[in-house]
Order: C-alpha cells, then structure tokens, then sequence
C-alpha cells in the first residue's frame, strides 16, 4: 500500500489516498462493518450520520475514482507486484490477491510422444495463429487508442451524473421607462414598444444629465456571447461523448450543486466560482485600477494582457483552461475563463479540439491525464470573434 500510496499514479491525490489506506486499514484489522458507503461517508468525508447517499454520491464517485487509479498503476508496474490490491465494483471491502513466482519443479515437461516432423508442424502452426492474434489486437487497439481529447475528459465518466455547464450573468442595467418616455416627449414616434427599447440604443445627448434611479438593473439579461460559444461547443462535444450536461446560467450554482456533479464552468472576472477554485493556482487573474491580466504567480514578471485596438475594440485576448481532478468540490471541475469572452471562447476551443489538445501534450508526461492541468492560451480577435488558440504556457501536478 505504501508503494502505491507513493506513486506518481496517487501522489498528488489527497483523496484517492486516503479512501485506499482507508479501507485497506480496516480490512486488515478486521473491521468490515466500516466499509459501507454511509459509514465511508461519515468517517472519510464527514458527512452527517443520515446523510442521503443517494442525493450525495461522493463515496461511489472517489471509489470509481480509486479503482482507475488502481489499474493504470498496475499496468505501469506491470507483472512485478507482489501483492494486488484490488476494490471489486459494487463493494468497498478491498481484496488482496499474492502472486507467487512458479518454481521449476512445478513446471510440466513439454510432451514428447510426437513425431519430430509433426511436432514442427504443430509448433509452426501454434506460431502462425499466434502472430495472427497478436497482428488483429495490435490493429484493434490502434483503432481503440484513445485521443487526447477522450483523455482529457476521461474524469467526467468516473460518475453516472450529467456535467454542469456553469455560465455567469453579470449585473446589467438598461435604461428605465421613464428616461425612454423623457426622451420620446421631444422626438414622438420613437421607443413606443419594447422591441425597440430592446434593439434600439438611447441616442441621449452625451452632455445631458440622467439621475441614477433611471438607470434599472435587468435580471433576464447579461451573458456574454463568448460564454455562450464556449457552452455551447462543450455541451456539443460532451454530447459526442455520450455524456449528458445541464446548463446553469447566473451565478446561483450553489456550492452543493458542484459537490454533487462534475461541472465546467465558463467565464473569469464574471464568475465567482472561477476566481474561487483557481485562486490558489499558478496561472490566476488579476485586477488592479481597472487593468486586468493573467498572472503566473511564480514569476511576477510574466503577465499577458488583452490588447485594444480603435474605438476599444478587443484584438488580442488570454484564456486559461484549468482542470483539477480533486477540486475543493470533491468532484472534477474544469475552468475555461479569459481576461474577456473572446479569451473564454479560445479556452473552451482548446479543451473541445482533438488537434489542439494533441499538440499541446505531445511532450507532456506519459500519466498526464492523470494529473491537474492549466493551459494558458493566446487568441487573435476580429470583429469580437476569437481565433484558434495558441498555447503560451501548460503546468502539470
């Protein structure tokens, strides 16, 4: 277990080790009554004493979690362990299972009552059925390899439950009723219904004066369109996937809400859940007297800024792509902001495209969808539409 524990396959897992030693502990002290889902969920993660497991499945998402870890570790240790500890599906009681080396003796002689001619028959045909079956698994599992895409959101299969699309709403405000009627007392005709307050800008003078109760917030309105670009081009990739999502729009997705699903959530400064859950990490966003950019905090001196052309327009944006496998919500969480929604929508593209996630880790770690990422990505903006994205940084642990 201290083997395993120490691996590159658990190292950086806070939970995977602790649900392995605990349940390997107790089964060896005899306490199976203390490897139940509720028992598991009181005592490891400290949920109440009736908690419903069903509503909270933390227990089976870190078990399903446990046992890929489990099997990419075997496979990278090959036949070599002495000892396999394996946690069968349906069941948090851990099984042990002892390989010992074949001696010589027990080995049985290989027959000899054949004839020597037919015996090279036999041993050329045993060896030509053999290449064919190694030949057809070689093909099989070049089709089968799985691409970096299906690599990086692997994670998002370790629960039954669909991925919450997470899509800010900043505050906006419109123009009251009453300026609008104000401003049609000296040009009637105009702003008599609200299809035109709606699509229609309030040509108001610039010098004149408004007094701040005409200004009105407006809930119904507010998302910005590079989140919805990067929502909708992760639901339609998630959906090729074959796994179901649910889009959350506003800031209202409690902190309950992300503990019970994996979830991506779109957006940056807008998005309070984006700046909580990276704010510890090495790529973050900044903001001082109005001026936003993307910091490495290991390096004050490296920053990337959003730069403006005429008239303010956006004509270079960042974003930065951030997936933590054992987030603060006990579940995957993936992060697609940028300084604006054209740097959001070059994020989202990043983590949707098989071709750009296969560039950027072609000279990444052998386990590194095993492992917590961010890609900090550069894009090119025309006409507020992002570009494709351009890897400028990547950190792994």
């Amino acid at each position: 277990m201290d083997l395993i524990l120490g691996s590159p396959e658990f190292r950086h897992s806070a939970r995977g080790k602790q649900f392995l030693e605990f349940v390997v502990r107790n089964k060896l002290e005899g306490h199976d009554e203390m490897l139940k889902e509720r028992t598991i969920g009181k005592e490891l993660f400290r949920r109440n004493a009736d908690y419903s497991t069903g509503d909270d499945p933390i227990v089976r998402v870190q078990a399903g979690e446990l046992r890929k870890r489990l099997e990419h570790y075997y496979q990278a240790a090959g036949n070599t362990s002495a000892v396999r500890i394996e946690l069968p599906v349906g069941s948090y009681v851990p099984e042990f299972h002892f390989h010992a080396a074949e001696s010589k003796s027990e080995k049985k002689p290989l027959a000899t009552e054949m004839k020597p001619r037919r015996g090279r028959w036999l041993l050329a045909t045993v060896a030509l059925v053999l290449l064919a079956g190694v030949l057809t698994v070689a093909g099989r599992l070049t089709i089968l390899r799985p691409t970096a895409l299906d690599r990086f959101w692997a994670p998002v299969f370790s629960t039954q439950d669909p991925v919450l699309i997470c899509v800010s709403k900043p505050l906006l405000y419109r123009p009251s009723i009453d300026l609008f009627r104000r401003y049609v007392k000296t040009h009637p005709g105009t702003f008599d219904d609200e299809v035109d307050r709606l699509n229609e800008p309030l040509p108001l003078d610039p010098k004149d004066k408004i007094s701040w109760g005409e200004m009105i917030t407006f809930p119904d309105f507010g998302v910005g369109a590079g989140d919805v670009y990067a929502a909708f081009r992760i639901s339609g990739v998630l959906g090729k996937l074959n796994k179901p999502t649910q889009l959350r729009i506003g800031n209202g997705p409690a902190f309950e809400d992300l503990r019970n699903s994996p979830a991506v959530i779109v957006g940056a400064f807008s998005n309070r859940w984006t700046m909580e859950l990276t704010s510890g990490l090495r790529y973050g966003f900044a903001e001082k007297d109005g001026i936003f950019w993307i910091q490495d905090r290991t390096d004050d001196a490296k920053r990337w800024y959003a730069k403006l052309g005429q008239h303010w327009q956006v004509t270079e944006d960042y974003g930065v792509a951030t997936r933590l496998l054992d987030s603060k919500t006990g579940h995957l969480v993936i992060t697609v902001g940028g300084i604006t929604a054209a740097g959001s929508d070059a994020a989202s593209e990043f983590v949707s495209n098989p071709d750009y996630l296969a560039a950027a880790f072609r000279s990444a770690p052998t386990n590194w969808d095993y492992k917590n990422l961010q890609v900090v990505v550069r894009t090119a903006v025309v006409d507020s539409i992002a570009g494709p994205p351009q890897v400028v940084a990547i950190n792994y642990w």
